[in-house]
């Protein structure tokens, strides 16, 4: 059978010329026409006419049928030489007859046409993709496909050199169809490509991992992805050689130094998911030791009852591991320690204060008590107490010291008084006994009169401070109490004159002179 793309010969065919007119031209040239017109010239010119009428327009059409015959010929070479061979067997038979004119089918001859062009149309646009698959190495990542595809198109091919265009049309579809479908597949086969690699990577195989990349490279060599990939893959071996580096430290119980291998391999590959959760792991279990330990050195400073190292290793516990309701909980046991203790040293200090009676103290330890804790009891009883004793001691210590005030009577009387609330006081302390003798003292002494000679010049005008206005005499003898005195003399003319002096219970006190002798 001879290949469609033969080059296609046209078939020889014969045209029978018209014998009428012929005869007519040689009636004529051997018969000049005479002068005169005979009647059978307008005939013959009319059969001339219609005769060049025939040949104008019916022999063309009689001559259509072979060239159409010829077409057809030329799309199937084997055609054409059969139709060749008919006529020269036609020719030698009958030599005398015109030859044979098929008759045409236009209709069939342009649908056979058509099926043709689109059985091309359909191979062209097969091989366009499957070039562009073959620079994609498609053989090497789809074969099986891929040689399906190009049988299909064999299979056309076959149909198209019988000149069976449909069905050859029908294969050419089926092989483009396959080939599509390839070619759809690409991105989603580069996905799990991708996928492979980086879970062999993840997995810690190198070999795999670096199969699929090479197949992706033949894919998309230029993807960004892939090169990412590759890199990863090329640092697999020092990445699992810092994880096991980290097991092995880690086994030794040796966790900082598990810890820094294992940032080295995250830094390495920051997306390699084993190291990453190495790290993570290994991190915790640091953490969770490092919290436990903190915690225990807390609870064993607690219980020292040194306050200040616990809370700050239960402090360390909850930076280690925030919200954590242990270290909160273990915070909260220093603060209630540490009030309990601070409270019972108060408590203790002022008991010991009022022991001591220094009710001053005790009241200043009974107010702290209260500072932290209104609600404590030993507080509030505490300062019930310590305050009025506080207040008598303070009484007591002041008329001690100042026994001058008793000079005056009401003072004096007001001081027997506080001796007589001192001495209701029960139980009484060292202090107190010692400080009620010590008033009792003084208020016997205070209360003790003694005589004083006052003497003036009987013109001077005397007035002693708080006791009385004796007016002008020459000597006056006055009853006093122990204590400091000033007497003022007084005279016209004269500058007035002042006197001061003190009366002890114990001593007999000289005269007072109080003369004015300075005139103005």
């Amino acid at each position: 059978m001879s290949s469609h793309n033969d080059p296609v010969k046209p078939i020889p065919f014969d045209v029978a010329q018209p014998a009428p007119a012929q005869t007519a031209a040689a009636t004529t040239s051997r018969h000049p026409v005479q002068r005169g017109t005979p009647v059978w010239v307008l005939p013959a010119l009319l059969a001339l006419v219609v005769l060049a009428g025939l040949v104008i327009f019916l022999l063309p059409a009689a001559l259509e049928p072979k060239q159409a015959s010829v077409g057809t010929a030329a799309e199937s070479p084997g055609a054409a030489a059969a139709g060749q061979s008919a006529s020269v067997a036609d020719s030698s038979a009958a030599p005398s007859e015109a030859p044979a004119v098929e008759e045409a089918a236009p209709w069939s001859d342009a649908q056979l046409a058509h099926q043709r062009k689109t059985a091309q149309e359909l191979a062209a646009e097969l091989l366009e993709l499957q070039l562009a698959l073959q620079a994609r190495s498609v053989e090497q990542w789809a074969a099986e496909a891929f040689s399906e595809a190009t049988s299909l198109a064999a299979a056309g091919d076959a149909h198209y050199k019988e000149r069976r265009y449909e069905e050859a049309a029908a294969q050419y579809q089926q092989g483009l169809a396959a080939l599509q479908a390839l070619q759809v597949s690409i991105p989603m086969l580069l996905d799990q490509l991708l996928q492979q690699a980086e879970q062999a990577i993840d997995k810690g195989d190198a070999s795999a991992a670096s199969d699929a990349l090479a197949t992706a490279s033949l894919i998309e060599p230029d993807n960004s992805d892939i090169a990412a990939l590759q890199r990863r893959a090329e640092a697999l071996p020092k990445l699992l050689s810092l994880l096991d580096d980290a097991l092995t430290a880690e086994a030794a119980d040796d966790l900082a130094k598990a810890q820094t291998l294992l940032r080295q391999a995250t830094e390495l590959d920051p997306l390699h998911k084993r190291a990453q959760s190495e790290l993570e792991r290994v991190s915790a279990k640091t953490r969770d030791r490092d919290f436990n330990q903190s915690m225990s050195a807390g609870y064993a400073a607690l219980n020292q009852g040194h306050f200040d190292s616990a809370r700050k290793a239960f402090s360390a516990a909850a930076k280690l591991l925030p919200g954590s309701k242990e270290a909160a909980s273990a915070l909260q046991e220093v603060t209630t320690a540490e009030t309990a203790q601070r409270l019972a040293g108060l408590d203790q200090q002022g008991r010991r204060s009022e022991q001591q009676e220094e009710w001053a103290d005790a009241v200043t330890a009974y107010e702290q008590a209260q500072k932290i804790d209104r609600s404590v009891l030993f507080a509030s009883e505490g300062l019930q107490r310590s305050r009025t004793r506080a207040k008598l001691d303070q009484q007591l210590r002041s008329a001690i010291a100042d026994t001058q005030r008793l000079s005056d009577a009401a003072v004096a009387a007001a001081t027997g008084q506080l001796l007589e609330q001192a001495k209701q006081v029960s139980p009484r302390g060292p202090l107190l006994e010692q400080q009620i003798s010590q008033l009792e003292t003084v208020l016997r002494q205070a209360n003790a009169t003694v005589n004083v000679t006052l003497r003036s010049d009987d013109k001077t005008e005397v007035i002693v401070y708080k006791v009385a206005r004796l007016g002008s005499f020459s000597e006056r003898e006055l009853t006093l109490r122990p204590g400091n005195y000033t007497a003022l003399g007084t005279r016209a003319g004269y500058r007035d004159v002042r006197q001061s002096f003190t009366i002890t219970h114990d001593s007999v006190p000289a005269p007072v002179t109080i003369v004015c002798t300075e005139p103005i």
